[in-house]
């Protein structure tokens, strides 16, 4: 199977459109979410042509292929208005025999992680991959507000490779095997 991965839209229209262009473009069979979909949240300013109306209506559409976790700014009226389910606090799934959590990442201790794990997370808008004490840990950014000059970005995991892109450009700005 092929992953899409993201994080941290943010309720930014253009932002999220882009992602589902490249999601669709790109035929992987899911989208992963890493929470922070509408909202922009207290700390941040508001992202490019923030629109959260729009936002919904555009991963409507594609909701069976949607899997989401709950972000830091996500809330239950959120679930009100979108089709796929969004207040999972954190998710699994298991490739090839490794054990994938997905989180937002502010909540790490509510994760029962073992050796040889990989930890899929959002958060803090700056792209990630990096082992510590034989877990990996894994940041696609953010697609609407990068942080320390990262670009707005996306992964796509195929393969047990996960390929980082600048989603404005496509292109692949780092690979890594596991």
């Amino acid at each position: 199977m092929k992953y899409f991965i993201a994080s941290d839209i943010h309720g930014s229209y253009i932002f999220c459109k882009k992602m589902v262009e490249k999601f669709e473009k790109s035929n992987a069979d899911k989208l992963i979410l890493l929470g922070d979909i509408l909202y922009h949240g207290p700390r941040n300013d508001l992202p490019q042509e923030y629109n959260p109306k729009k936002v919904i209506e555009i991963l409507n559409k594609i909701s069976q292929k949607i899997i989401c976790v709950r972000g830091n700014c996500d809330a239950e009226v959120d679930q009100m208005v979108l089709d796929f389910p969004i207040l999972c606090e954190n998710s699994s799934i298991f490739i090839e025999n490794k054990n994938f959590y997905l989180t937002h990442g502010h909540h790490f201790e509510r994760i029962n992680l073992q050796k040889g794990d990989t930890v899929i997370f959002g958060h803090t808008h700056i792209p990630k991959y990096e082992k510590e004490n034989e877990i990996l840990y894994i940041n696609p950014g953010s697609v609407s507000i990068p942080k320390e000059n990262s670009p707005h970005s996306y992964i796509i995991f195929e393969n047990n490779e996960f390929s980082f892109y600048n989603l404005e450009t496509n292109e692949i700005y780092r690979k890594e095997r596991i």
